[in-house]
């Protein structure tokens, strides 16, 4: 298995919340940057999303992806690869932690690999800056659109 990267931080809001923004793929290409699609493909039993194909462009990675999502309670999400014309994995997890008063710590593992030969440190740093924008995208959404 390759390396991950991850990163956290520190969101004004509480877990509920950023959760919430975290499950609105629908809404990722408003915030996130590099996700320019978004598309629910399967649900669960209570409407979260089981799969959810990405169209990505991340600079050194463009791709159009579909990610199988397992959501572990309410401060917990997972993914991992189903299908990609350009990854061979792309799993990664959100974890949050209540860090009381309304606030919430939001840390962000991601491990890439490319079918495509890069070096690993060109992986780390892809990595790094898709985890460093998902993480001050999500931050600024739940902090100017709580309601969003």
């Amino acid at each position: 298995m390759a390396e991950h990267t991850s990163s956290s931080i520190t969101i004004d809001a509480a877990p509920a919340e950023v959760m919430a923004v975290i499950a609105d793929f629908a809404r990722y290409p408003e915030w996130t940057g590099e996700v320019k699609e978004a598309d629910v493909l399967a649900t669960d039993e209570q409407g979260r999303a089981e799969q959810v194909r990405l169209v990505l462009d991340a600079g050194a990675i463009k791709d159009d992806h579909t990610l199988a999502y397992t959501w572990n309670g309410p401060d917990q999400v997972r993914w991992t690869l189903v299908k990609s014309q350009m990854l061979r994995e792309l799993d990664g997890s959100y974890t949050l932690a209540a860090l009381g008063e309304g606030r919430t710590e939001v840390t962000y593992q991601l491990t890439v690999d490319v079918k495509i030969p890069m070096l690993g440190m060109i992986k780390r740093k892809a990595e790094k800056v898709i985890i460093d924008r998902a993480l001050a995208g999500l931050k600024k959404r739940v902090e100017s659109h709580p309601d969003a």
